[in-house]
């Protein structure tokens, strides 16, 4: 072990000292070459590192998986005995993919299968993509004592959380992809995670953390082929499954964060099945449904994820999978994040949304802030409200439009400029409420002086009030001053 690290120090320290980190892996291939490598098109990457010089050749040996010359300082032979490298002839070809990550780091894991490449073994260790990075945006920033990363895979959960989780433990079922990431986070530094094998939450049965993230396997298919993405549950139940597991290992005030999918299913509404999830869990819980498609884009993802189309089987798998679907009713499948936050409340608030806008990134960085604005909305009887000294939030703005020359506007729209960026239309009392409220008086006395103005009953404005204003708390227009 002593000489694996050695070799692996020795592998981190060349690649920090080539250049070979996130930024330097994007100036060196450039726009062009990054966009076509999203489309699984590697020549203009291999054109943007023909000069053969040290970052290059670590390009092309760790990302490209083209055979190099062993650059100056690799420690080939020791690589090679561990299983990372094999020889091509005068050359050496990596037998892993390792990308650099956010903030300095390092993923291993199996390369991406090509059109045209042997099939996926059914451990399969998936790099950090896309939804790496969005459960990354996503998890809270805070400071915790412990931390569980369920289903870990090649490990990248748990670089980000190194800096703010004074203890961290990391799951998975495969025994492979715990092998993988102790090899991520050697080469990024990183030592004293706890990793675990075994499936859901059984490998820390009876503890409790502060923060747990989760990149589950949450493909929806017939059966669970890839570890990696299926879980071989019956549908969606795998996310159904760990949504309500995890409150019973989340300690007072602790959070879980996880990506799902799940079905939409004919004669149901789908809010109301993931709500379902999260009812009766104890916890506050927020979803939001961030994409859907229909069975066949689904199922065409996946089997471009495993690189099937254009085999022999994939019309089979294809219309096998479709016909699950039918079978089942659906009609589309939903993509999204769910938080659970231990609030310790006896009224804990669910709120199930669909919202596919931009948001300001990372969401973890205010998602506290997001939680507790449903919780005070849901929470604050009408009595409670009308006491309260409401405060705007930073970067909200109005907008007013209407034909020229017109007295009043048509419509009155709030936005925010930062957080989660939403707008909404609102009234001339909520208008005049967001240009006066700044936590110096409470509800009741200011709307009494905006009916003064306007004319109406304030009787009337103090019952309407609590209906109009609760969804612009729920969702960050107002906050509840505490000052």
């Amino acid at each position: 072990m002593t000489q694996t690290m050695d070799t692996l120090n020795r592998l981190r320290e060349l690649l920090l000292v080539s250049g070979y980190t996130l930024d330097g892996v994007r100036d060196r291939l450039g726009g062009t070459a990054a966009t076509a490598l999203a489309r699984e098109e590697l020549v203009p990457a291999l054109r943007a590192t023909r000069d053969g010089d040290p970052l290059a050749a670590l390009i092309r040996l760790w990302w490209l998986g083209v055979p190099v010359e062993a650059p100056e300082g690799l420690p080939a032979a020791e690589l090679a005995a561990a299983g990372l490298v094999t020889p091509d002839g005068d050359r050496i070809v990596a037998t892993v993919h390792l990308q650099p990550w956010e903030g300095g780091g390092y993923v291993v894991s199996d390369r991406k299968v090509r059109p045209g490449d042997p099939g996926l073994r059914a451990d399969h260790v998936v790099g950090a993509g896309g939804a790496s990075a969005n459960l990354a945006q996503l998890a809270s920033r805070r400071p915790v004592e412990r931390a569980l990363d369920l289903g870990t895979g090649c490990g990248v959960q748990v670089l980000p959380l190194a800096g703010r989780a004074r203890e961290i433990v990391a799951t998975d079922v495969n025994p492979r992809a715990l092998e993988l990431a102790r090899l991520s986070w050697a080469l990024s530094g990183i030592d004293g995670v706890d990793a675990r094998e075994g499936s859901l939450f059984d490998p820390v049965e009876g503890e409790r953390f502060d923060l747990v993230v989760s990149n589950p396997p949450f493909v929806i298919s017939p059966g669970g082929r890839f570890a990696y993405r299926e879980s071989g549950f019956q549908a969606d139940g795998f996310c159904r499954d760990l949504v309500r597991l995890a409150p019973r290992h989340l300690n007072p005030g602790g959070t879980c964060q996880l990506l799902a999918n799940w079905l939409h299913v004919e004669g149901e509404d789908w809010r109301d099945r993931v709500g379902g999830w999260l009812t009766g869990t104890g916890c506050d819980g927020w979803a939001v449904q961030r994409d859907v498609q229909d069975p066949a884009e689904y199922v065409e993802l996946w089997l471009r994820d495993a690189a099937e189309q254009g085999t022999s089987r994939y019309r089979e798998l294809y219309d096998e999978w479709l016909g699950w679907f039918e079978e089942a009713g659906v009609t589309g499948i939903g993509f999204g994040w769910i938080t659970l936050h231990d609030s310790g409340s006896l009224d804990p608030v669910v709120r199930v949304e669909e919202y596919a806008r931009r948001v300001e990134l990372p969401v973890g960085a205010y998602v506290e802030e997001v939680l507790g604005s449903i919780a005070a909305a849901h929470r604050l009887t009408d009595a409670e409200l009308l006491a309260a000294r409401l405060v705007v939030a930073g970067g909200v703005v109005e907008e007013r439009t209407g034909p020229p020359g017109a007295e009043d506007p048509s419509t009155i729209v709030l936005r925010q400029t930062s957080g989660l960026c939403r707008s909404t239309r609102v009234g001339t009392v909520e208008a005049a409420l967001a240009g006066v409220c700044d936590g110096d008086y409470p509800l009741a006395p200011l709307l009494a002086a905006i009916a003064d103005l306007t004319g109406e009953s304030p009787d009337d404005l103090l019952e309407k009030a609590p209906e109009s204003l609760r969804p612009l708390i729920a969702e960050g227009f107002f906050h509840i001053s505490t000052t």
